[in-house]
């Protein structure tokens, strides 16, 4: 239970990642030019989904998660759970609020979601940044440097490897997040980006 307890901490990290088949995979190298120009209509998705797995490892432990994340321009929506299903625990954010439902009758809550991920694994996760990263782009607001597969931002070394077609989208298929503390991976088997409506 603690383990299901971690993983769900873990995904809160991640709020800010199913109908459509990939037409398609992209290489890294045929992928970035310039994120600005390449993915800024990404940017304006209302809704996307995917399920796929994650995986966490620091220092001094690590485990491992299937997730569904299903966005909306209202909240985040992730599932996290062991095989067949087992452990499931959902978690809810809404406007910077974190809730957090077991399956045991209680939900609790936190309005500071990175010190709550801090104060559970004593590890820091970029939740904010992750909403951006699992699409692929970096976070608008800030800074970033290009590398050759995916990009540097908020002392966070972000790669891909390899895109898929999603209509007129490319998305991600496998993600690892690393800096010399933490190495996050996520691996995303099925996208989901309804009618990719914008604003």
């Amino acid at each position: 239970m603690l383990i299901i307890l971690r993983l769900v901490v873990v995904s809160c990290a991640i709020f800010m990642l199913i109908a459509c088949s990939p037409d398609r995979v992209k290489e890294n190298d045929a992928y970035r030019k310039d994120f600005k120009d390449i993915k800024i209509s990404a940017y304006r998705l209302k809704s996307w989904a995917f399920r796929g797995r994650l995986a966490l490892k620091g220092k001094a432990d690590s485990w491992q998660a299937n997730i569904v994340w299903k966005h909306s321009d209202v909240e985040e929506k992730i599932k996290l759970s062991g095989p067949l299903g087992q452990g499931a625990t959902v978690i809810r954010l809404v406007n910077h609020e974190v809730f957090i439902d077991r399956g045991d009758g209680k939900v609790i809550s936190s309005d500071s979601p990175e010190e709550f991920i801090n104060q559970q694994i004593g590890m820091f996760v970029p939740v904010e940044s992750l909403t951006y990263w699992v699409l692929g782009m970096p976070e608008p607001s800030v800074s970033f440097i290009d590398t050759k597969n995916g990009f540097k931002q908020s002392e966070w070394l972000v790669e891909y490897e390899p895109f898929h077609w999603v209509g007129s989208y490319e998305v991600p298929v496998k993600i690892t997040v690393t800096n010399p503390e933490i190495k996050l991976k996520l691996v995303i088997d099925h996208w989901d980006l309804g009618d990719a409506r914008k604003e």
